[in-house]
């Protein structure tokens, strides 16, 4: 076996590919060093130091190290990186833990306020924040660095701050959720612990399973980001600065990219130009018909900044072209949110007539 857990990633010019494994080679406490080692807590695992140790693992340094499970202090003393247990956090010495008293550090801290993260961080982000460059340029080599630091934030933002709250048992919000969320990478990990009534209870065999889940996620957000959503940067950035030849209020954006992910970089852009709130309408093109698409509100949800009417919603084909004096309409949502006509140009005056109906033109 090449590694303690079989070779996780293979890179090409295209993708990140992922290759799971199911057994993990695990270190006996007695047994002679004769390479770098990984420890971590034996017994019931989390995603976040299931998430650390497989970070560690794609780097040129720890690839071929073992995996130590213990808590056992004088087995851990050996190890040459410890994460999620130890009670110590000292980059000097490569112990990353966040259980102890008096441990508060964010993104925020540690990176001197460069990531305006408050959030405190986990084995996970610990991990992360010293190691995670390296790692993205382990695994998405092909790359630009200046765009592995544009995913360095937001992979934070949008996959290991979730982790990191988790973990420490801080609340998504202070209000009571309305309905319950078992589906989280958190919860899927939680899962692979073995049940209090299996018989025979192999938390090293499942650990690896957990190692496997949360290389796969994080192999796809990167996948996502390097191959899916920067490359649409520029898409919008076109639609955006062709707004006002799309309607002269300059409300409405229309892409050219089927299925191009626009929201975080439209909200990006109107920060750069000061122009925040200003559209309301994207119009985008699907299989056999055009999209016209409401722009939420940045961090609140489902609320958008201006639904299409409300005596459109929920109705469809040739009862909402009747309603709207527009031909070949195919449906707007009960909430809403996005509507449907089958030309280009039928999407823009629903979009226009929006505008008009609610007053913001």
């Amino acid at each position: 076996m090449r590694r303690g857990v079989v070779t996780f990633l293979q890179r090409s010019s295209h993708h990140i590919s992922f290759r799971p494994s199911t057994t993990l080679k695990m270190v006996q406490p007695d047994s002679k060093k004769t390479c770098f080692r990984i420890g971590t807590h034996s017994g019931t695992f989390h995603c976040d130091e299931a998430l650390a140790c497989f970070m560690l693992r794609q780097l040129p340094t720890y690839k071929d190290a073992l995996l130590v499970r213990s808590r056992d202090p004088s087995v851990l003393s050996d190890c040459d990186i410890v994460v999620d247990v130890g009670g110590v956090y000292d980059p000097a010495t490569h112990r990353y833990d966040h259980h102890q008293r008096g441990f508060a550090e964010t993104m925020s801290s540690v990176s001197g306020g460069k990531m305006a993260f408050d959030t405190k961080l986990s084995s996970a982000g610990l991990v992360y924040h010293h190691f995670g460059k390296q790692v993205l340029a382990e695994m998405a080599s092909d790359i630009s660095e200046d765009n592995r630091e544009i995913i360095y934030r937001r992979l934070y933002e949008y996959f290991f701050e979730e982790v990191d709250a988790v973990d420490n048992g801080v609340n998504q919000t202070e209000e009571k959720p309305k309905y319950h969320v078992t589906t989280t990478l958190a919860g899927r990990v939680r899962a692979l612990n073995p049940n209090w009534n299996d018989e025979k209870q192999d938390f090293d065999g499942q650990f690896a399973k957990a190692m496997n889940l949360v290389g796969q996620e994080l192999t796809d957000r990167i996948n996502g980001m390097a191959r899916v959503w920067l490359p649409a940067k520029n898409l919008v950035k076109q639609a955006f600065e062709d707004r006002f030849n799309v309607h002269p209020s300059g409300k409405i954006i229309r892409l050219s990219g089927d299925g191009c992910p626009w929201k975080q970089h439209l909200y990006d852009l109107e920060e750069e130009t000061d122009t925040e709130g200003s559209i309301l309408y994207v119009l985008a093109k699907s299989a056999d018909s055009w999209r016209v698409i409401t722009v939420g509100v940045k961090g609140e949800g489902f609320t958008n900044r201006l639904p299409l009417p409300e005596k459109w919603c929920g109705v469809r084909d040739e009862a909402l072209s009747e309603l709207t004096g527009i031909p070949q309409c195919v449906f707007v949502h009960a909430s809403g949110f996005i509507g449907g006509n089958r030309t280009m140009e039928g999407a823009l005056q629903m979009a226009s007539k929006s505008l008009e109906i609610q007053g913001k033109v």
